[in-house]
């Protein structure tokens, strides 16, 4: 049976001290999906054939979050408590700013980065065009992914097993929301935000301008990020190598869809669908309208996050301290 990360912090404490590789971890008990609407998810498709390499540009240790803000990307790099900033035109690095310890995700508000340090307890929000700190703001315990919603800012709290909605301008928490067991992905689907429960094999649908639940849907086993790609939410589920598609007005199961092994980070580049595959050290394409892997792209060892900058793929490589950038 695999074993896996019980959450990303972990993780990183794992490679970074010991380096010791993702299928090396506790191995997680199964866990009886909770909620108040799940849905059954139909059979496994069977994924494409094809291989293609990628360019990579080195960045820190043990690179995890990563988010197109403009002309240029931003990493968060676990492994050296630091972000780099990258031109997005052809990978140049313009700099190398320290954050708290094990930075794990990293968002953008339209004007500055937020970085969420997954041992540090907090949240960071960081000038853009030089990356000086503008604010360092508690949250809960072991804070992971970050989101902007176009308002305000929500951050994932693995060990309190809630998220929080931060105002952009002086990061007052606005409020807090309980969710499933340790929550890591988050997304915003235009009304709602959308969380991973990735102990609970579940996500929850909470309203945006609230923060109430609309509703909790159970996916596969170890649920770590999510998408949306205009009318769906994609979910990769970790321990079942595969990925949910739910429909995001009432989080009906559309279909599961097998990928390759250890299925991480998720992103929508405006038509299809990309997945990092952590134990396969590869991306694959997916076509939204049903699943079906249109290619597959070998990247660094152990990719994690994936992004999409509106004309390029950016994938983080955990331990090979790069990102890898595709074309659409």
């Amino acid at each position: 049976m695999k074993t896996i990360p019980r959450a990303i912090s972990a993780l990183i404490t794992a490679l970074v001290s010991c380096g010791a590789c993702l299928s090396q971890q506790v191995q997680k008990s199964s866990q009886q999906p909770t909620g108040s609407t799940t849905q059954t998810a139909p059979e496994l498709q069977s994924p494409a054939k094809a291989s293609q390499v990628a360019t990579a540009f080195d960045v820190g240790k043990f690179p995890i979050g990563v988010v197109s803000a403009g002309t240029n990307i931003w990493v968060a790099n676990g492994g050296s408590n630091t972000v780099t900033k990258l031109r997005a035109s052809d990978g140049a690095v313009l700099g190398t700013f320290a954050v708290g310890k094990f930075p794990i995700g990293v968002a953008f508000d339209g004007t500055n980065i937020w970085v969420a340090d997954g041992e540090s307890n907090n949240v960071m929000k960081l000038r853009t065009t030089d990356g000086a700190v503008l604010g360092t703001y508690n949250v809960g315990t072991k804070p992971a992914m970050l989101i902007f919603d176009g308002d305000n800012v929500w951050v994932t709290n693995e060990h309190s097993n809630n998220v929080m909605k931060l105002r952009p301008s002086d990061g007052d928490v606005l409020g807090t929301f309980a969710v499933g067991a340790t929550p890591i992905g988050v997304v915003f689907d235009g009304a709602n935000i959308w969380v991973t429960n990735s102990d609970s094999n579940t996500v929850s649908k909470l309203k945006a301008s609230n923060g109430v639940v609309l509703g909790t849907f159970a996916v596969g086993k170890t649920p770590l990020s999510i998408a949306f790609d205009g009318t769906n939410i994609w979910v990769t589920n970790y321990e079942s190598d595969s990925v949910t598609k739910l429909r995001a007005s009432d989080g009906a199961v559309l279909g599961n869809f097998h990928v390759g092994k250890a299925p991480g980070g998720v992103a929508f580049d405006g038509t299809n669908i990309w997945v990092t595959n952590e134990d396969s050290n590869n991306v694959m394409k997916l076509r939204a309208s049903d699943g079906a892997v249109l290619e597959t792209f070998t990247v660094g060892t152990l990719p994690l996050q994936v992004a999409f900058d509106g004309a390029n793929i950016w994938v983080t490589n955990g331990r090979s301290a790069s990102v890898s950038k595709l074309k659409k």
